[in-house]
């Protein structure tokens, strides 16, 4: 029951790609292996309008204003970086318009058809709380290792499941204990896929000052995912497919952690939502992305 913890070390890419931008721009290195390994996945990406196979699942069919840089060329990147991806990894997608910043993971969880009865129940006031419970856990942790503690705000959306289509959008406001008022927040935006094997996650990193402005090419990528003929959620047997352990709730963060005392969960949600997954964009406007995107300096 680790379908999280992959991700959320990758995650920490966008930290990791600021740290070392902000290195390379003080000291006027040379491209380095970073550099080298974005522009080897932006030359490879797949520009829009395109159909992108995402293994025997599904299609995504790509919108004109977006790139797919795919699992071999995304994943040496994030290697680069220090990073490691999970089986489930099939790519990166990024806006073409330097203007915009925005980066969405894609992934895929196999672990059997996901339940979504509880939606018609659950409350999201009660699923906020638990999250708050969980962190204040964890953040016991979090003081021994001399990691800042996390406070849960809010919801930036609440959970939001569309039965007809199965869809799932959530997204919560985190932020540093005792961090300034105007600080951005750390945001994951949170959308899913269901299908019959498992379930499609797109994850938007960004933060809170620029989220309602981006939650439109999140939702754009979410409703371009189309499941094969036999792989979507209607086409579950009952008699023959695997039902997950856990049911929709379970996918709003540490839920699954209190449902099924899996208690390692909480920390790796946790690390999902730590300042420094993002705390680069808030001090460098994009500034990495146009960074990278330039052409190597010529040596002769």
């Amino acid at each position: 029951m680790a379908f999280r913890f992959s991700k959320a070390i990758f995650c920490l890419f966008v930290f990791l790609v600021l740290s070392w931008f902000a290195a390379a721009h003080a000291q006027d290195q040379q491209p380095s292996a970073a550099q080298m390994a974005w522009q080897a996945a932006f030359k490879s990406a797949t520009r829009g309008p395109s159909n992108i196979a995402l293994g025997d699942q599904a299609v995504l069919h790509l919108p004109a204003e977006m790139a797919f840089m795919p699992k071999a060329e995304a994943t040496a990147l994030a290697k680069a970086l220090g990073n490691s991806t999970g089986e489930g990894f099939f790519g990166i997608i990024i806006a073409l318009s330097e203007n915009e910043n925005w980066m969405i993971t894609v992934n895929h969880t196999a672990e059997g058809y996901v339940k979504d009865d509880d939606a018609k129940n659950w409350n999201a006031d009660e699923l906020l709380q638990s999250l708050k419970d969980g962190t204040e856990q964890q953040n016991k942790e979090r003081e021994k290792l001399g990691i800042v503690a996390l406070d849960i705000v809010g919801w930036i959306e609440p959970p939001n499941y569309d039965a007809a289509d199965h869809r799932l959008v959530w997204s919560m406001k985190a932020v540093d204990r005792g961090a300034a008022a105007d600080v951005p927040a750390t945001v994951n935006y949170n959308t899913y896929a269901l299908g019959r094997d498992g379930f499609f996650e797109f994850d938007l990193i960004t933060n809170d000052d620029v989220i309602e402005k981006e939650k439109p090419y999140a939702k754009a990528v979410l409703d371009a995912l189309a499941y094969n003929s036999g792989k979507r959620y209607e086409d579950f047997e009952a008699s023959t497919d695997h039902i997950a352990e856990y049911g929709l709730a379970a996918l709003i963060g540490g839920v699954v952690a209190k449902k099924l005392g899996l208690l390692a969960l909480a920390a790796v949600f946790l690390a999902k939502f730590a300042k420094v997954i993002l705390v680069g964009l808030a001090v460098a406007g994009g500034g990495a992305f146009k960074f990278f995107r330039r052409k190597p300096r010529d040596n002769g």
